[in-house]
């Protein structure tokens, strides 16, 4: 009695080709001697290897479908060995996983890396956006050769070893037969290709070092770590292939008077008591430019003043941060005798402690001259 292939495979008759070769890849996962090694099991993948045989081939099917048995009298191509089901070693390779294994040459052009380097910026610039010329070490196309490798003159030869193909079979015998394996041809690497006068500039890389001057756009608002990507300006890829990306780490300077936390700046005013106590006008230098920072009367050391759109620009979107300015009141340490004999009078004159700022008749002139006393007046 004729095998009946369909029920190996375990497929309706109507099965498509496509459902032929799912059945089969399922089946050969489970059943393969390397990962069941049970003699039974050992049979049964000979039986669905014959039965995809006859039915993955058309006209081997026909006859099967009117009656005939290809297999019969071919056991050592259908039962023995691989045959048409695993005469091509792909079939075997996209059982186990997935897909068929890649056969052919490879191509000597591959995509190069990508690169990165480091900026320095100042604060201002990080603010506001600048443009930088940079000094870039990398790979490019080798002028000589223009990325092919070979020496000006020659070019490269086809490989009499594999004859092209870019890989090598070797025929093997085993308890199953006889089996194909194919693996990259040791003489041209797998690219089908040799090239015997290699480009003496590249040395048949196809690319060489060179420095390079690029212009990079800072935008307003970047920060420490921030990375700029330069599409295409990496390195070149062995044999001239398509250049990598280029990214450019941005790293921000310290600045002498602000500290920056986010897109808001820092920084701290020291004024005197009687400042403090008065008010005054305070010079700053900002990004934007000198700015005269108003100190109320009453001022507590450790208050802060916000000064609105003076910090940074925001990176995304619309606006900028503050600028936050710090009040230091400073304490005399050493009286001299007029200003200590002032500092008890208007001790004597405010008497309880009063609100921050309100000064009683008679405390604002006694203020004044202290303030004068102070200042060496």
């Amino acid at each position: 009695m004729a095998t009946d292939y369909y029920a190996v495979l375990g497929v309706q008759r109507d099965a498509s080709q496509d459902e032929i070769k799912k059945a089969f890849r399922r089946l050969a996962r489970e059943l393969h001697p390397d990962v069941n090694p049970d003699p039974k099991t050992q049979e049964r993948f000979k039986e669905i290897n014959t039965a995809y045989e006859v039915l993955s081939d058309p006209q081997k099917k026909q006859v099967y479908d009117l009656g005939g048995d290809p297999a019969s009298g071919a056991a050592g191509a259908g039962a023995g060995g691989f045959g048409a089901g695993f005469g091509n070693f792909s079939d075997i390779m996209d059982a186990f996983f997935g897909t068929a294994a890649q056969r052919g040459p490879r191509s000597r052009t591959r995509r190069g890396q990508d690169a990165m380097i480091r900026l320095d910026i100042d604060l201002d610039e990080a603010a506001f956006g600048t443009t930088k010329d940079i000094q870039v070490d990398t790979a490019i196309v080798c002028g000589s050769c223009s990325g092919d490798g070979a020496a000006p003159g020659t070019s490269a030869q086809t490989c009499d070893m594999c004859r092209g193909r870019g890989e090598v079979s070797q025929v093997t015998r085993s308890f199953l037969g006889q089996v194909m394996t194919s693996r990259p041809c040791p003489q041209c690497q797998g690219f089908g290709t040799v090239v015997p006068t290699p480009c003496p500039e590249c040395a048949g890389d196809g690319r060489v070092r060179s420095r390079r001057s690029l212009t990079v756009k800072i935008p307003a608002g970047v920060d420490n770590g921030t990375r700029i990507q330069l599409a295409g300006e990496g390195e070149v890829g062995p044999g001239g292939g398509p250049a990598g990306d280029l990214y450019v780490e941005i790293h921000e300077n310290a600045h002498p008077a602000f500290q920056r936390r986010g897109d808001d700046l820092h920084c701290t005013v020291t004024i005197p008591m009687t400042a403090a106590a008065l008010g005054t006008k305070v010079p700053l230098e900002t990004l934007d430019g000198m700015e005269e920072i108003d100190i109320r009367p009453g001022t507590q050391s450790g208050q802060s003043i916000p000064l609105h759109e003076r910090g940074i620009t925001h990176l995304r979107g619309g606006g900028r941060g503050q600028l936050i300015v710090h009040v230091e009141v400073t304490t005399p340490t050493k009286l001299e005798p007029e200003q200590e004999e002032l500092l008890r009078r208007l001790a004597k004159l405010r008497g309880e402690e009063r609100p921050t700022g309100q000064f009683q008749p008679g405390q604002q002139g006694l203020f004044s001259r202290l303030k004068d006393a102070f200042n060496g007046r």
